[in-house]
């Protein structure tokens, strides 16, 4: 089943696992190729019903409730990136011989000839806003380009619709490329790599390995982050095509291919004439927004694959200027009595939350929520010199709690118990209360929303309405 074209799909038996956002695609796209597609799903809910519904009027065959057990007949398994590689379908089809492909190897196998090539970012955190920076550089280059994949954007509907693309710039998550064997990106890039997935993968080894998986086969540039020695690794252990190279990004002074920083301005040492010698000049530090330290770590992530690419040095300078970052990631609310709030919901695990809480020098932070496994130890004692106070809500406050006594005994605590709507005004009220002029109130939860509200957008949502009400 390699190229993709319609005869090797007539009358194929094809088990799609999953419906949600791209098990509903996939199915679709299938169906419309000729496979003779069945849908599992483990949920049977009313939004199951209602996508298995639309799916039966095609003329496909639904399975709810019963994800476990492989269809008779099933040629080939695609799943949705959420399922767990230990789900019992997968060893199933493992003892029946059937392949399983994600909803990306199936977008990959299934281009057209002359597709457009495919510039990929992955890592723990920073993912969404490096791809949507690159494809802002990318359309600054009067290229035709759309940021799709892990972003919410279906790379099915990319592949197979009638919009046709120079380029791609493609966000995937370590769930993704688990299930992509033969994916080859033009060049990639890994932007960090924490603790995280770890339930989904079952080892920080084999999390790692899968997110590698991203340069395998590369042909122009693997793009790693030169302080994080991890993302350097795993480049050395990639099979890439003859001639691609690895590139580093840098918060400091580049040395010859890197891009970095020097004296305000974002410079290429990669992809100039005479590396050793020469610099050239993409943009200011300032055309980034928000430049907190991580974020121009991604606008250099950004530039070094639009730049292995080809696009010129004054693309990725209006590229930048253009972005808009989205709600919830570092984004400043208001400043009240000279105190500045700043929604990061988005800081969900707690690399990004120490990234965001690197970003200011004093700090009341809001944080709690749901841990996911993790532990607090480190972030604390990285930013305890940063604390002016911090204010704890959702289920697992405790764990945060437990660290600040251990590495900031020092810092005031406030611990709310609540957990109904108004417990996000209580949070701002305390850690007004906290603050000093000059202070940033700083929501960077370190753990998901669920607990308390239906996901991190709604969280913030709570932050910015009770900040407003400080206002008012």
């Amino acid at each position: 089943m390699g190229s993709g074209q319609v005869t090797d799909w007539q009358g194929k038996h094809v088990t799609v696992a999953g419906l949600g956002v791209s098990g509903v695609p996939a199915a679709k796209a299938l169906h419309g190729l000729g496979a003779k597609v069945t849908v599992v799903n483990d949920g049977d809910d009313a939004r199951a019903r209602e996508q298995a519904a639309e799916l039966e009027a095609l003329g496909v065959t639904v399975r709810l409730g019963d994800g476990d057990t492989l269809p008779d007949g099933t040629e080939l398994i695609v799943t949705a990136p959420g399922w767990r590689p230990d789900h019992p379908l997968f060893a199933a089809a493992d003892a029946a011989g059937v392949p399983v492909w994600g909803d990306v190897e199936l977008a990959w196998r299934l281009r057209k000839p002359g597709a457009a090539d495919w510039l990929a970012v992955t890592g723990t955190n920073g993912k969404t806003t490096t791809v949507q920076m690159l494809a802002s550089i990318l359309e600054a280059a009067g290229l035709r380009t759309a940021a799709v994949g892990n972003i919410g954007v279906s790379l099915l509907d990319a592949v197979l619709g009638d919009e046709e693309y120079d380029v791609l710039a493609v966000e995937l998550s370590s769930y993704q490329l688990h299930w992509a064997p033969s994916l080859r990106a033009h060049s990639a890039a890994v932007l960090n790599l924490a603790p995280d997935h770890l339930d989904w993968h079952g080892s920080m080894e084999a999390y790692a390995k899968d997110k590698g998986r991203i340069y395998e086969g590369n042909r122009v540039a693997c793009v790693y982050n030169t302080a994080d020695k991890a993302t350097e690794d795993l480049v050395r252990e990639a099979d890439v095509e003859e001639g691609c190279r690895a590139v580093g990004f840098t918060l400091g002074p580049p040395g010859p291919s890197q891009l970095g920083v020097v004296e305000g301005l974002l410079v290429d040492r990669a992809f100039v004439e005479n590396r050793q010698k020469n610099a050239q000049e993409l943009a200011e530090v300032a055309d980034v927004k928000p430049a907190a330290p991580h974020n121009i770590a991604n606008a250099l992530a950004a530039a070094a694959l639009a730049r292995a690419y080809g696009v010129p040095a004054s693309a990725v300078r209006e590229g930048l200027r253009n972005f808009t970052p989205d709600a919830h990631r570092i984004a400043h609310v208001a400043d009240v009595d000279g105190v500045a709030y700043v929604d990061d919901s988005k800081a969900t695990n707690t690399h990004a939350a120490q990234a965001s809480l690197a970003a200011y020098d004093s700090v009341v932070w809001i944080a709690g929520g749901l841990a996911k496994g993790a532990t607090f130890d480190e972030l604390v004692a990285g930013a305890a010199q940063r604390l002016r106070g911090a204010v704890l809500i959702g289920r697992d406050r405790a764990l945060i709690r437990e660290a600040l006594a251990r590495h900031a005994p020092e810092v005031p605590v406030v611990d709310l118990e609540r957990t109904d709507t108004g417990a996000m005004l209580q949070a701002v009220q305390e850690a007004r209360r906290l603050a000093r002029p000059g202070d940033t109130v700083l929501l960077a939860p370190a753990c998901a929303s669920m607990d308390m509200f239906a996901n991190y957008n709604k969280r913030g949502d709570a932050f910015a309405q009770a900040v407003r009400e400080l206002g008012a």
